[in-house]
């Protein structure tokens, strides 16, 4: 069976983006920091006849990122599609930080974040693709890596140096086979938002995920209700 590994994968948008993929035959491999919730998604999972393993590892330890993937590739036998969407980014010193009073470690902490993270975890896997020739890497961000806001301004700039070289890689691999994307999803993730704020569920969101793997057409989209 395929396999995709969800790189922060948490009861929202992870899990959504499990269920879509396992009901399309996927295993499922789940990264996150905390192993006691990666077991509950895991028993989710099975409980709709998919099966999962979790891989606990931190996006901000490189080492650990790429040893939880090769783990991963050890227990299913090789990953097909990645998908990165660290979770949690206004927690702790990756709190949003408004643009009046971004500084360079406080920016830092987004690049390490969503940059680095991204690229570890791509290292991580794309030799096995390009051996291949197939595979998918999906990265995840919120639209201000496209058009940024204020008030997530060192956020924003960890996103966007993410989309920019997602975009650039996108270029590099068309040739082989692999198809990158990046989803930028302009709304909040909930059922519930203020008035005037655009809202999706993570069910809403997911098969966009399916159809930037499935469809393969385009390399940036935008998610909005």
């Amino acid at each position: 069976m395929p396999t995709i590994a969800i790189i922060g994968a948490g009861p929202g948008l992870g899990l959504a983006i499990a269920r879509r993929f396992g009901s399309e035959g996927f295993d499922v491999a789940l990264v996150a920091r905390n192993p006691d919730k990666l077991d509950g998604l895991v028993a989710d999972l099975a409980a709709d006849g998919i099966t999962a393993a979790a891989f606990p590892a931190d996006v901000l330890d490189r080492d650990g990122l790429t040893a939880a993937l090769d783990a991963a590739k050890r227990r299913f036998g090789g990953i097909d599609v990645l998908e990165y969407s660290p979770a949690d980014a206004s927690a702790g010193p990756l709190a949003p930080v408004h643009i009046r009073e971004t500084t360079p470690e406080n920016t830092q902490a987004q690049i390490e974040y969503y940059l680095y993270g991204a690229q570890a975890a791509a290292a991580a896997v794309l030799p096995d693709l390009r051996r291949a020739g197939a595979g998918t890497l999906l990265f995840t961000s919120g639209a201000g890596s496209i058009t940024p806001t204020a008030v997530f301004g060192n956020v924003n700039a960890g996103a966007a140096a993410m989309r920019n070289w997602a975009l650039n890689l996108a270029g590099e691999l068309e040739g082989d086979g692999i198809h990158v994307a990046h989803l930028a999803i302009a709304a909040w993730i909930t059922d519930q938002a203020p008035d005037g704020v655009p809202a999706m569920s993570a069910a809403e969101i997911a098969p966009f995920h399916w159809d930037a793997h499935q469809n393969r057409s385009a390399h940036e989209i935008v998610v909005a209700p």
